[in-house]
């Protein structure tokens, strides 16, 4: 363990302490231990036999991460039962505690092979996406793309050869998805595999911080994109999603929202490779890696013969 990482935890032993013994347990008698994170560090620590996580936000994150946002965000899932119940927040420093969800699993790839996971899955975004909830913020990638763009040119990054190109060539699709958008309504935004835990009865989605109002199918596309699903996956997803078969527009929307989610993380890497994020994504030997992977996998899908007509299908939501 570095020195940096010693810090680390023993802040989330004295916050642990502080914040859920009320001080009437000392830092080093809080038992603790690393979790998983690809920016965030997040720490199981136990007191009195009772487990919660604290989370400690990674360097950097504050330069595009909105505090007041992730707060309610994570208090209104946590009310809905949707998010691991929440026990502090510090709106300063983003500091979060929750309880630990005993006896669950931390989804991967390999665990979303079971359809059982996927059906909770699906499940759990369709009471987030119809429970009436709003979120503080629009989640408008276009928006958050150009705000990356910016602090990456402040930090003299480079992107890839063709990026604006690219993006350019992205409008006639978020024409097409806007065309046929209904109501916007509170999303995560970010569901990778590990932020999501499976307890069995139910799937809990953990880390609101990019918590806001968008279209329900970026987050079904999302989860999709991070555990490479199959288009098999997809549509058993759409399926325990809509409690019925989707119509082809439906699932070109998961397609096409595929692209943009491809396109906005290859920013996201780039930032972290930019912050020189020392924990490198899933199993990729350097953010620029995993930047130039998302990069590709849109370009694959753009660049598809029956991408254009997938544009259109889901234009006239068919």
């Amino acid at each position: 363990m570095d020195a940096q990482e010693a810090e680390r935890q023993q802040r989330a032993r004295t916050i642990a302490a502080s914040v859920i013994a009320n001080g009437n347990v000392k830092p080093d008698d809080v038992q603790i231990s690393s979790l998983g994170g690809m920016t965030n560090r997040n720490y199981r620590v136990t007191i009195n036999g009772n487990s919660y996580v604290v989370r400690i936000p990674g360097e950097g994150t504050d330069e595009y991460m909105d505090r007041t946002g992730d707060e309610l965000a994570g208090r209104i899932t946590s009310d809905l039962g949707v998010n691991a119940p929440r026990i502090y927040y510090d709106l300063k420093s983003g500091v979060q505690v929750t309880k630990f969800i005993d006896n669950g699993k931390t989804m991967n790839s390999d665990l979303f092979q079971d359809p059982g996971a996927i059906k909770r899955a699906a499940l759990s975004f369709h009471k987030l996406h119809t429970s009436g909830e709003k979120f503080l913020n629009r989640f408008d990638e276009k928006v958050i793309a150009q705000e990356y763009i910016d602090i990456l040119k402040s930090k003299d990054a480079r992107l890839p050869e063709g990026y604006d190109r690219v993006q350019k060539e992205a409008d006639g699709i978020r024409e097409a998805l806007a065309a046929s958008c209904g109501e916007l309504v509170a999303c995560h935004n970010d569901p990778a595999p590990e932020n999501l835990v499976d307890a069995g009865d139910r799937m809990y989605i953990l880390d609101w911080e990019f918590g806001g109002n968008n279209d329900p199918f970026w987050d079904l596309a999302d989860l999709a994109v991070e555990t490479n699903f199959s288009e098999e996956q997809d549509r058993l997803l759409l399926e325990a999603y809509l409690r019925r078969p989707p119509k082809q527009s439906e699932y070109g929307r998961i397609v096409l929202q595929k692209s943009m989610v491809f396109l906005l993380w290859t920013l996201w890497g780039l930032l972290q490779e930019a912050n020189k994020n020392p924990r490198p994504a899933y199993h990729f030997a350097s953010y620029w890696d995993y930047a130039m992977d998302r990069f590709t996998r849109c370009q694959k899908i753009m660049n598809a013969g029956n991408f254009r007509d997938l544009v259109e299908v889901v234009r006239k939501g068919d």
